[in-house]
This record gives structure tokens, C-alpha cells and sequence, in this order.
């Protein structure tokens, strides 16, 4: 069904919500695709019959949605949508991208034995003093940057292993490594989540400017048998990833 042959019910939702409704399923369908820009407010309200404040509410909902977004002079912008990340499951960013179809990509930045911050030594339950791995990188999803990641990894379970080198780490998940190579299995963990901007040191990685909106998630990842193996700081763009609970 086409946009314009839509219909306001007078008994149903609020009518800026079947107004959101109508452009969901025009954008979903592909009658608006990525990049297209949707009818302006002037027709959308002479279309339907509604006020600008209906068909205001109606755009907002969809940009908070991250299906749209309002660019001054061109309008309402359909946009890439997010990459959704369930908040029970922790898992490898290859794998989590996998799962839904998408090749995931890296860019690294950095990898080695180095000093870790208090907050990593003390997530790790590390000695002061020990370097953990280190390993910093650009998360990709189908060649679109999504996300920064820097990861700590405990060092007494190398043993005499030698640890990931950069190449390895750009073409592969570091969970997939440790299950090949020292046989541990990430199965659990903690994630804490929460809203922030963009700091000067993380814009270059993410191609953002400071104060954009990012989510930063703080994660320490367990083994099989309870170990804290990784803790890891990832900060995503907002306008292309965005968390999920299932209840």
C-alpha cells in the first residue's frame, strides 16, 4: 500500500502514532529507501488532515526509532538502519554479526603486552604490575564503521602461547582465537551500558565530531569456569547500533 493511500482511523491509536505506523512500513517496504527523503510536513498534514504538531510528533518517533533523520533544509532523511545488540547475551562481535547475516570487519589500531588502566587490572583481578594484552580496534559491519573497541585480556593464560598478532586480530574474532587456540570459551560476563558523547580521542575512530551521541559499554567477559578472561570498552555510534532487551 502506498503512503498516500493510507487512512487515519478515528477509533484506533493516537493519530501521530498511525501516522509513525504508515512511514515505518513505507520505509521498511522500500517504497522510501536509505538515503530517500519523506514527503514534507506541509504534505503530510494536507495529506492526512493533521496539525504540525501531529506530524511532528509522528517524525520524531521515527528518528528516535533511527529510521530517519531531520537534516535542516532538506527534511525528513530515511538512514541505514541500526544494528540491534541483545543486552542478555554476550558474545563476539563476529559472531553477533554473523548471526544476523552481516560480514563483520576490523581495523587495528593496536595490540601488544602493555600497562592497563586501574579500572582494567582491577576488572581482571590482576597484580599491580601486570601487563595484560592489549588490543585496540575498529568494528566494522558490511564495511560500515559501527563501533571502537579496546579490549584488556589477562595474561597468565598464555602460558607459552604466543598471543594474537594484529593480522590475526583483523581478520578474526579474539573469542573464536582463544576457543581455537587455548581452548576457553567466553559463556558469561556483566555489561554495564549507558549514554555519553563523543570524546576527542575517540571521534577519529568513529569518523564523529566531539560531543556526538555514543553508547559506551564496559564489559568484563568470564570463562566457562567463572575467570574474568577479558574487559573490554566499546563505544558505538549511536545512529548505527542501539542495544536490545528481550522479555
Amino acid at each position: 500500500m502506498n503512503w498516500s493511500t493510507s487512512v487515519l482511523v478515528s477509533n484506533g491509536a493516537p493519530r501521530w502514532l498511525q501516522l509513525a505506523e504508515i512511514f515505518r512500513r513505507a520505509i521498511e517496504s522500500g517504497e522510501f529507501p536509505v538515503g530517500a527523503t519523506l514527503p514534507t510536513e506541509a504534505e503530510i498534514n494536507t495529506q492526512f488532515g493533521v496539525s504540525r504538531t501531529t506530524t511532528r510528533s509522528a517524525m520524531q518517533q521515527l528518528v528516535q526509532e533511527g529510521l530517519i533523520k531531520r537534516r535542516a533544509g532538506i527534511g525528513s532523511v530515511v538512514v541505514d538502519t541500526r544494528v540491534d545488540q541483545p543486552v542478555n547475551q554476550i558474545r563476539g562481535f563476529a559472531e553477533d554479526m554473523r548471526s544476523r547475516g552481516m560480514m563483520p570487519g576490523y581495523q587495528v589500531l593496536g595490540c601488544g603486552m602493555a600497562p592497563a588502566s586501574l579500572e582494567a587490572t582491577q576488572s581482571l583481578g590482576l597484580p599491580s604490575g601486570d601487563q595484560p594484552f592489549y588490543v585496540e580496534r575498529q568494528l566494522k559491519a558490511n564495511e560500515r564503521l559501527i563501533g571502537h573497541s579496546i579490549s584488556w585480556v589477562r595474561p597468565d593464560i598464555f602460558g607459552a602461547k604466543t598471543p594474537p598478532t594484529s593480522e590475526q586480530l583483523a581478520e578474526g574474532s579474539l573469542y573464536e582465537w582463544l576457543r581455537a587456540e587455548l581452548g576457553i570459551e567466553i559463556v558469561g560476563g556483566v555489561e554495564y551500558i549507558e549514554a555519553s558523547l563523543a570524546t576527542q580521542q575517540v571521534c577519529p575512530h568513529l569518523d564523529v565530531t566531539e560531543s556526538d551521541p555514543v553508547l559506551v559499554a564496559r564489559r568484563v567477559a568470564r570463562s566457562r569456569q567463572g575467570l574474568p578472561i577479558e574487559f573490554a570498552i566499546v563505544t558505538y555510534r549511536s545512529d548505527r547500533y542501539r542495544f536490545r532487551v528481550d522479555l
